[in-house]
């Protein structure tokens, strides 16, 4: 079966979002695993976002904190963050605000 470019963008587009592997996405999909692979390395890559935000007074290993994981990467949010640095934390994650 033949895909169009709007169709394998589509998959993988979904497959990031899903946070598994690429062989397991498309194995619990119906696509065949080497196809879907191939497609992965031959899509750009997503842009990435940094968001910067203030350093806080107090070393943040004493802070309360909120964890928010994807893939490998680990942010330790500090509670005490104020709405706007947060909301452009979220935005910078691609969370749809």
């Amino acid at each position: 079966m033949r895909f169009s470019k709007e169709e394998k963008a589509m998959w993988l587009a979904d497959w990031q979002h899903s946070g598994k592997s690429a062989w397991a996405y498309a194995k619990e999909n119906g696509l065949v695993a080497q196809t879907f692979i191939r497609w992965t390395k031959e899509a750009p890559e997503p842009p990435q976002h940094f968001v910067e935000v203030a350093a806080q007074a107090m070393p943040l290993h004493h802070l309360p904190e909120m964890l928010i994981e994807k893939g490998d990467v680990k942010i330790h949010i500090p509670l005490s963050i104020g709405s706007g640095a947060l909301r452009a934390v979220m935005e910078g994650l691609g969370a749809a605000l």
